[in-house]
């Protein structure tokens, strides 16, 4: 059957609802993974609530059932082992079930690919992740290695602070090196949901960011 449903994880975040919105705006029906749907109070036709967590396939596969694409903006809960790859082999599983290729999902300065040539600021911030916080930032790094040998149209955009506002401003995107300090949620939510039919980051790790 052809769909054109989204399938969101994180979509209540400090910048998740921002996607949800975006979504809504350009008339794309959706499916959201919810641990705790009685917090997300916004009733739409266009949106459906799936109950669960991604470390649970069942929810997962729930979750991504007739839907065409994936997108990803899950946090690491606090208090919690790292969920980046559970997550991430949970939806590769689902999504491999289900012939579905596109997934799009947000990370990190600090993870790394063979491309990069990071300027002082952002090598600087990636040592301080991994000596702040050395398990979730390897679990991110171990994502991206998943996904470049996973079989899927995969785009993990690696992002500077995410400032929540609706304000849009000038973005640029780089394949080696954030030349930016932030970016807003808006202009977030409208890269990320215009990668849905974008092909040009298929099997990349862009940079995305506000230039100011």
């Amino acid at each position: 059957m052809k769909t054109n449903t989204i399938a969101v994880l994180g979509g209540t975040g400090k910048s998740g609802n921002y996607l949800v919105q975006q979504l809504l705006e350009k008339g794309y029906p959706m499916k959201l993974l919810l641990r705790t749907p009685e917090n997300f109070t916004l009733e739409n036709p266009l949106i459906e609530i799936i109950k669960g967590d991604a470390r649970d396939f069942e929810a997962i596969n729930h979750l991504i059932r007739d839907c065409s694409t994936v997108i990803s903006k899950i946090g690491q809960p606090v208090g919690e082992k790292p969920i980046f790859t559970d997550a991430t082999k949970n939806i590769i599983q689902s999504m491999n079930v289900y012939g579905i290729k596109r997934y799009i999902a947000i990370t990190g300065l600090n993870v790394d690919t063979p491309f990069d040539h990071k300027n002082d600021r952002v090598k600087a911030a990636t040592d301080w992740m991994y000596q702040n916080y050395p398990k979730t930032t390897k679990d991110k790094q171990d994502e991206y290695e998943i996904l470049v040998n996973s079989n899927l149209d995969w785009t993990l955009v690696r992002l500077p602070l995410i400032i929540p506002t609706s304000e849009h401003l000038e973005t640029q995107t780089n394949l080696i090196d954030c030349a930016g300090e932030k970016i807003t949620a808006a202009d977030l939510s409208e890269f990320l949901v215009s990668q849905i039919d974008d092909q040009t980051y298929i099997k990349q790790s862009p940079f995305l960011y506000n230039v100011i």
